[in-house]
């Protein structure tokens, strides 16, 4: 009896252990399924994240001014390197272009801080009541204080690179580049949309 006992007790915890670990990797599943297939668009070749923004009531100059303002309060954001710019304000034709270089941080820690240069271009198009927004010619520059590698988005953050064989988890390197740009385009596509539809 005393044998059955002590085996029993010894098995809880590989049982409990099992269980555990299988749950974190469902977790892991669960969170990483909005970076897979086709979270990162392809048009001609080139990697374009794009979204239309409703503005109810706005008419297209209402639209380009708050749109403007806030591109350029992005240049001045703490994450921002100097490069950043408003390129192009034509509100004749409601265009806008920005263009941005911004530190991607994946990890901060004591002695270890690893991180990317993030190029990209955001180009708007207003319209009375909406605003077309891309998120375009995305690249990236990493490591810069020993190695310094250059990589594109087509090249490296794609489902073809992001993702491993089976397409059903991010890529061990590159897939940290392609998790942080598309939450860096989420938020910025979910800030746009607050401001508009205010």
């Amino acid at each position: 009896m005393k044998i059955i006992l002590v085996a029993m007790m010894m098995a809880l915890p590989m049982v409990s252990f099992a269980q555990d670990n299988t749950w974190e990797q469902v977790q892991v599943v669960e969170n990483d399924a909005k970076y897979l297939v086709g979270a990162v668009p392809e048009k001609d070749g080139h990697v374009i994240f794009q979204t239309t923004i409703n503005a109810p009531g706005k008419n297209a100059d209402e639209i380009f001014s708050l749109l403007q303002e806030d591109l350029l309060r992005l240049t001045k954001e703490p994450n921002q390197i100097e490069q950043s710019r408003l390129s192009l304000a034509d509100k004749s034709t409601g265009k806008l272009v920005g263009q941005y270089q911004e530190w991607l941080v994946f990890k901060n820690k004591p002695l270890v801080l690893d991180r990317t240069r993030f190029f990209y271009t955001i180009m708007v198009n207003c319209k009375d009541g909406a605003a077309d927004i891309q998120l375009t010619r995305i690249h990236y520059l990493y490591d810069e204080e020993r190695d310094a590698t250059a990589y594109n988005a087509e090249e490296w953050i794609t489902d073809r690179y992001g993702l491993n064989r089976k397409q059903n988890k991010l890529a061990r390197v590159s897939g940290k580049f392609r998790r942080k740009t598309i939450d860096r385009k989420d938020y910025l596509f979910n800030r746009f949309t607050k401001l508009l539809q205010k």
